[in-house]
């Protein structure tokens, strides 16, 4: 197995590990909440806040993830009656479509709102977090995403991936 593949695979399981821990604690968030109202007849407030911000994060690093995996949303009943030169054309412009879609809104667009909302000092409402600090794995997923689609340009140069 070559270096990249090593590297990739490294990088895909840590996703996978994170992922999991994310969904993990949403779960016993929720759970908790429930629990807290209608066995305890309380309420924590600082439960809805963290599920949210919880949610945030397991659906843009979920797409970073299925990127990686290329198991994205996709209609193919088009691609599907290219010839084969067609169908790896449409691929690289595919990649190249999503590596700038990644840098022009998740990164460069990401980076610009954490700067704000660090610059302004944005805090959330109950914990009382930087909403930047919520809002960096916009940039961070965009760079996974723009170094999985280079990863996906080299294994379609190679003759790799066929779809």
């Amino acid at each position: 197995m070559k270096p990249l593949d090593v590297i990739f695979n490294k990088a895909c399981r840590i996703m996978e590990i994170f992922l999991i821990s994310i969904f993990g604690l949403l779960v016993v968030d929720v759970l908790g909440q429930v629990f807290s109202r209608y066995i305890l007849n309380t309420s924590f407030a600082f439960t809805e806040e963290l599920a949210r911000f919880s949610l945030i994060w397991l659906s843009i690093l979920g797409a970073a993830y299925l990127n990686a995996k290329r198991e994205h949303l996709s209609m193919d009943f088009l691609y599907q009656k290219f010839s084969i030169k067609s169908r790896k054309r449409a691929l690289i412009f595919i990649e190249i479509c999503i590596f700038f879609f990644a840098l022009i809104v998740m990164v460069i667009g990401g980076s610009n709102l954490v700067y704000t909302t660090l610059h302004l000092e944005q805090l959330s409402g109950t914990l009382r977090i930087p909403l930047g600090y919520i809002y960096a794995i916009m940039p961070l997923c965009g760079l996974l995403i723009m170094l999985f689609s280079i990863y996906h340009l080299s294994k379609i140069n190679a003759n790799k991936i066929t779809d």
